[in-house]
């Protein structure tokens, strides 16, 4: 789907090269590799390479991906690893902006995290942002799995807001989105997707 991501990725194997695309991707760019380097040593994040006015390139970090360990049957204790590195993220007052299994790269034996990846939405803010984007990936991409979501919220240790603050944390973020595709394309596929994606968020029941 055209302008269905932020940016395109791509990599050799030794060094990862992103290229940001839409509103703001000057800020966005400068965002992400300010927080690597800012976190580098605090929390599994790759090494910073290089930075030019258009993209970000870092060393390659091997792992499984959070999405295809989930697949594979491993759902409670992806979820488990995503509220115990949630928890080390908040205590520096951060919020990813962008956080869940699909930005996360994890051992594939053991299971600890390799790397927490796309920080370019990152920013201080409350901690129900990433709670409730964690929550919104799996309602939206693992739907059938939304059952282990206590497996996260435990591990996560600190206390939970409620669903209706959570619910409402995902319809705001689902329409900053729908605001961001809606400026980068007016009319285009990623606005009418996100304006479907806002329609089914706001119905949803606990």
């Amino acid at each position: 789907m055209k302008h269905g991501y932020t940016n395109s990725t791509f990599g050799d194997g030794a060094l990862v090269v992103k290229c940001y695309q839409g509103p703001e991707a000057a800020f966005r760019l400068s965002t992400e590799s300010r927080y690597l380097r800012r976190l580098r040593g605090r929390l599994p994040v790759p090494r910073v390479h290089q930075v030019t006015s258009t993209s970000l390139t870092t060393r390659f970090v091997d792992g499984s991906h959070g999405q295809d360990l989930i697949d594979e049957g491993r759902a409670a204790e992806v979820f488990a690893e995503c509220g115990r590195m949630l928890s080390r993220i908040h205590r520096l007052g951060i919020v990813h902006g962008d956080y869940g299994p699909q930005n996360m790269l994890f051992h594939p034996a053991t299971l600890e995290t390799t790397a927490i990846l796309d920080w370019e939405w990152a920013h201080p803010g409350r901690p129900v942002e990433d709670l409730a984007w964690l929550e919104w990936i799996v309602r939206s991409h693992h739907a059938e799995h939304v059952p282990l979501l206590p497996h996260f919220f435990t591990a996560y240790g600190d206390p939970v807001p409620g669903w209706q603050e959570r619910q409402t944390a995902m319809v705001t973020r689902c329409h900053d989105l729908l605001d961001f595709c809606a400026r980068w394309e007016p009319g285009g596929d990623g606005e009418k997707l996100w304006r479907d994606r806002l329609d089914a968020t706001a119905a949803w029941t606990e």
